[in-house]
């Protein structure tokens, strides 16, 4: 039986995805997820794809997990309830954030609802400085009362954030042990520990949605752990951080607030690693599950990057209408249009999809589970671009009659179209949603679309993917092996790693190489110790930024660190370096000011882990078959053939339109659109001059 053998799960919205793989094979497997027992799906699955493979359980060198479970509980306020314990007198500064607006003009303006109730915010007296000196001891008695006030108000979880804490963490650590001997089995979440950088808004933030989400993440990861164990499955369970890297499963439980981007984080790794694998340098990632679209600009086969991270918002497109999470994170977009987007008719008669979603349970009408509103899946099987006793390799049969009666009821009835013609408009409207996105994206990243290969994946980014294509002026898209489950495949690239964020103030003109170097020193060992629980060996790299600005300005920009520890030598190459990469985003660099470093991050990695030798055998081709089409750019209807993917040669160009259909997607050539298989068997769509 083969050794090594490496199992990732991706649970999303509405699909879970399993991809196993050893050096020479990798077999995919896509079930529902389970809502109510997300363990269940994961067992589901995992039975699945095991008997596909011919293996058992103990055959399982290493399982790696991806859940958006962290991200959905905040969006949907399912987290656990949570009491805050902070400085006297700012305890409202969840609420009032950075007091600045998204919409400046908009006077009925909707702010996000901090995670915490106002009365479960409690001030203590306590003081830091700005250097981490005590200028007020904490009351540890105001501490004690704060705690039982909590536990009587039924606090399940509590975070714990002081001025100047990243500094000096003596009061905040203090703190946690007088709660935890009020409240013994309530969970504490310190700021110093979870986000220890400046930006007190941010950092409590972070903190509050850490603890929000940890007894929900907890009790999950542990059942999920239980469950695995008692089917005979005994590797190791690393799990997906939302900055590219795995972790460990006890890592994991104590900081949940990093996983909430993990399967997203996913995909953009299996796109970087096709573009790699293609020689395509610039890349826009696109992967379109069943509940939600993502969207990342990848350049020199690596994707974008972020430390910080907006979810929940309230504004559609529009930054700072969301809760703000300090973490790193591979900076996407991700918008409301995946394929159990509901569809439907505003007040001013305008169709409006997403971002409510029909999820698993019930899902799209077409599913026959009991669901009554149309989605984007019912729309496409209208179109005709599925086949309904083919969906999901067979494994479920899709109701023609009841997508139509909810599009109809839904979407034609209030506009006055038959059913057809309201699947166009729904299809139409989210792949323009999708493709308005990417531009937005693009230009808040100081980039742009043009020239760019998209990469499709996900059970509907194939589908979707020439027609946004289209409307980005975009004439390749690229659509890799296994695209169906790209982020569970993502998952099993992704290095061991672990990335370490300080704050340590200092400026250029007198900088003290002998703090920082020190500071960097303990930041890399506590990487390296994370690192190490999983790596098994494995050599490291090590790499560090800092995040530095002008002395007066309000944000700062990364510059990679030359070594470590830093000479005299190396701070001039730094104020260099950060010249250069200021330049890069203004224009021209700002002589005679002197530049600060606000914060230090210290990245260790393991090399990521190659792909299989052999992905899938070329099989004898399908009885030829066609379907009837509606081409959502001119309305007509017309044939197109449908070719089995396993069955193509590779080389061999399929004009469309056709229908490319493998288990867990499809991909569309659509007309003016022509195909071919590449050796590493991803298939390029390219568009006609």
């Amino acid at each position: 039986m083969p050794l090594n053998a490496r199992l990732a799960v991706d649970i999303g919205g509405t699909f879970t995805d399993l991809a196993l793989e050893t050096p020479r094979r990798r077999w995919t497997v896509k079930v529902l997820t389970t809502p109510h027992a997300p363990e269940e799906g994961v067992l589901a699955g995992t039975a699945a794809i095991l008997r596909e493979a011919a293996m058992a359980p103990a055959d399982i060198a290493l399982v790696i997990h991806g859940t958006t479970l962290a991200t959905n509980a905040i969006i949907e306020r399912r987290g656990a309830r949570t009491g805050f314990i902070t400085t006297r007198g700012f305890r409202d500064v969840l609420a009032l954030g950075n007091e600045s607006r998204y919409d400046q003009y908009d006077l009925d303006i909707i702010l996000p609802e901090p995670l915490v109730a106002r009365h479960m915010r409690l001030g203590v007296p306590e003081r830091l400085d700005n250097e981490g000196r005590v200028l007020l001891p904490l009351d540890e008695a105001a501490v004690a009362a704060a705690a039982r006030s909590l536990r009587e108000a039924g606090a399940e979880s509590i975070a714990i954030g002081f001025l100047h804490g990243f500094v000096n963490p003596l009061h905040e650590e203090r703190a946690r042990g007088i709660v935890r001997e009020v409240l013994a089995d309530v969970p504490v979440s310190l700021a110093s520990e979870v986000s220890p950088e400046m930006r007190e808004w941010e950092r409590f933030s972070t903190t509050v949605a850490n603890a929000y989400v940890q007894p929900l993440m907890d009790r999950y990861l542990g059942r999920l752990e239980t469950a695995l164990r008692d089917m005979g499955l005994a590797a190791p369970v690393f799990l997906m951080l939302s900055g590219g890297g795995l972790t460990t499963l006890e890592t994991a439980r104590r900081f949940p607030i990093r996983l909430v981007e993990s399967g997203p984080a996913g995909g953009a790794l299996f796109a970087a690693d096709i573009a790699r694998a293609n020689g395509l340098d610039r890349v826009l990632s696109f992967d379109m599950g069943g509940t939600t679209a993502k969207i990342c600009l990848i350049d020199d086969y690596a994707p974008h990057t972020a430390r910080s991270f907006e979810v929940a918002r309230v504004g559609r497109f529009r930054k700072g209408s969301g809760l703000p999470l300090r973490i790193p994170v591979i900076e996407m977009v991700e918008i409301g249009a995946g394929g159990g987007s509901l569809a439907s008719v505003d007040a001013l008669g305008r169709i409006a999809v997403g971002p409510q979603s029909a999820g698993a349970d019930p899902g799209p009408a077409c599913y026959g589970r009991g669901g009554a509103h149309p989605a984007v899946t019912d729309a496409n099987l209208l179109l005709g671009r599925y086949d309904p006793d083919r969906f999901a390799g067979g494994t479920m049969k899709l109701d023609t009659t009841a997508a139509e009666t909810a599009l109809a009821t839904a979407i034609g009835k209030p506009l006055g179209l038959d059913a057809g013609m309201a699947a166009l408009g729904v299809v139409e409207l989210v792949d323009e949603n999708m493709a308005n996105a990417a531009r937005v994206h693009a230009v808040e990243s100081g980039s742009t679309q043009e020239g760019r290969t998209l990469i499709a994946f996900g059970g509907g980014g194939p589908v979707h993917g020439y027609r946004v294509a289209e409307k980005l002026g975009m004439r390749r898209v690229l659509v890799p092996a296994g695209a169906g489950v790209g982020s569970a495949i993502g998952f099993l690239r992704a290095p061991i790693a672990y990335e370490v964020v300080r704050s340590l103030y200092q400026r250029l003109g007198r900088f003290d190489r002998e703090a920082v170097n020190a500071l960097l020193a303990a930041m890399e060992r506590e990487a390296a110790a994370l690192v190490a629980a999983g790596s098994f060996g494995r050599p490291t790299a090590t790499n560090a930024i800092a995040y530095m600005r002008y002395v007066g300005q309000g944000h700062e920009i990364p510059v990679s660190l030359p070594r470590w520890p830093l000479s005299q030598a190396d701070v001039g190459q730094l104020r260099r370096d950060y010249d250069a990469a200021y330049a890069r985003f203004y224009d021209r660099p700002v002589p005679g000011s002197d530049v600060e470093v606000m914060s230090f991050a210290v990245r260790v990695a393991t090399e990521p882990t190659p792909g299989p030798e052999v992905l899938a055998e070329v099989r004898e081709a399908a009885a030829a078959r066609a379907l009837l089409v509606r081409d959502t750019a001119r309305g007509t209807v017309a044939e197109w053939r449908v070719v089995d993917r396993a069955s193509l040669a590779s080389g061999a160009p399929l004009a469309g339109p056709a229908i490319i259909a493998e288990d867990e997607t499809s991909t569309l050539v659509g007309p003016g659109w022509s195909a071919s298989l590449q050796p590493d068997r991803s298939i390029l769509l390219t568009r006609e001059s």
